[in-house]
């Protein structure tokens, strides 16, 4: 996103001219931006044989699903709904891998008749699987490494309280089961949780899950999961994915060593590879001034980008329809839900009038795919800009789209 003349702009596009012809709110995404961060993981593990499972929870748009197999990379899905996203993107069922946590034994059957790769993440549904398949389909395990790391505590998932993956303590069951049933095991899977920044503690996941992988000898690919952390403000400490990536080489490298023949790295980026690309774009319906604040209250809210609310996460937001740096203030950004929907507190940004538009960055990843209708409130429209043209990709809902799934009784 750059300035251009003093009309904030993304490939050359007004985003002010966008929000006339789409209205508000809006989301905005840049396949550029996502195309660049691609390529950033690509030159990192460029000595790796590498694969990028896109976690699809992030932004499931089947659109954004193109971009993103347009730059290589296959996806992590946690849902058949979004395996099936998939396929229609494009994707064949061996470019999925699908990692479900606490569904119905029947989605891993789902799975298996689609033809995707398969990560299972609990002892009970590794038994069972067993005695369904026994060694006739391939499937990977994911490994709780017992590591706390990452940011806010929702997001952390490697601990030994989180419920995602298999203790390693109970490794030897794993073993027990795989070697009852002759279970084929292709892959070890770990994701430590979202937000990590520090490049060791990821290392020592790393080792944990050689730990694992050792004991099984038909191994296809190790899968680090993700939790690149990116910047949503100036100074933010981010990973940086080079020296992660000279770093892992070289281990992952002496690994493959030890082990005897030479094995695919994989991960799963999600908010890494989208969330800069996105901008919520809002309307200033009112400016309230009170003895405590200056409120800018717009036309959104948790409803559409509940990240503020449910994780404390901070969104620089500013204001495209006065970029001129000699009047900022602090402003309270609030939106329109009833319950306290705040997008920040002492937000600096240039002098605001009703009307206004603001653009709410860092919204690519877990804005859209976590909305909802609370307040019967309609979700927003989405438009993605690719090759400096603006496509729309997702329509405003109406009121019927409310409605639609209601049933009406005669009372």
């Amino acid at each position: 996103m750059i300035l251009k003349n003093e009309r904030y702009s993304v490939q050359g596009v007004d985003l002010l001219e966008v929000a006339e012809q789409y209205g508000t709110p809006l989301y905005v995404y840049d396949a550029d931006k996502i195309l660049s961060q691609i390529n950033n993981l690509k030159e990192a593990f460029s000595e790796l044989p590498l694969k990028l499972k896109y976690a699809t929870k992030a932004l499931s748009n089947i659109n954004i699903l193109k971009i993103i197999k347009s730059g290589g990379c296959g996806l992590d899905v946690v849902s058949i709904q979004e395996a099936r996203l998939g396929l229609l993107a494009g994707f064949e069922p061996r470019d999925i891998m699908f990692t479900p946590n606490c569904t119905p034994f029947a989605e891993i059957e789902q799975a298996v008749d689609l033809g995707l790769y398969l990560n299972i993440d609990n002892l009970p549904f590794l038994e069972r699987f067993g005695q369904i398949y026994g060694s006739t389909y391939p499937v990977c395990i994911r490994i709780n490494p017992h590591i706390t790391a990452g940011g806010n505590e929702k997001i952390k998932t490697g601990h030994a309280e989180s419920k995602f993956g298999i203790s390693i303590d109970q490794q030897q069951e794993i073993y027990d089961i795989v070697n009852r049933y002759g279970i084929n095991i292709n892959g070890v899977h770990v994701h430590t949780g979202s937000d990590f920044s520090d490049v060791d503690v990821f290392l020592k996941g790393a080792e944990v899950v050689f730990s694992v992988a050792k004991h099984f000898k038909d191994l296809e690919f190790i899968d680090f999961g993700s939790g690149f952390k990116v910047a949503y403000k100036e100074g933010d400490k981010t990973t940086n994915v080079q020296d992660l990536g000279e770093k892992m080489t070289t281990r992952f490298k002496s690994f493959c060593k030890e082990y005897g023949k030479d094995l695919a790295i994989w991960f799963e980026p999600g908010k890494y590879l989208v969330s800069d690309s996105g901008l919520l774009l809002v309307n200033v319906n009112v400016v309230k001034k009170t003895p405590a604040a200056t409120f800018l209250g717009v036309n959104s809210g948790l409803n559409h980008l509940i990240r503020p609310m449910m994780y404390s996460a901070h969104h620089d937001i500013v204001n495209i329809s006065n970029t001129s740096s000699t009047n900022v203030k602090k402003y309270a950004v609030v939106g329109y839900i009833c319950e306290t929907d705040t997008f920040a507190w002492d937000m600096k940004m240039s002098d605001a009038h009703e009307g206004d538009i603001l653009a709410i960055k860092n919204a690519g990843a877990y804005g859209f795919s976590m909305s909802s209708n609370y307040n019967s409130r309609f979700r927003p429209a989405e438009v993605l800009i690719h090759k400096g043209k603006v496509h729309l990709i997702r329509k405003r809902e109406v009121f019927e789209d409310i409605l639609k799934n209601q049933i009406l009784l005669e009372l």
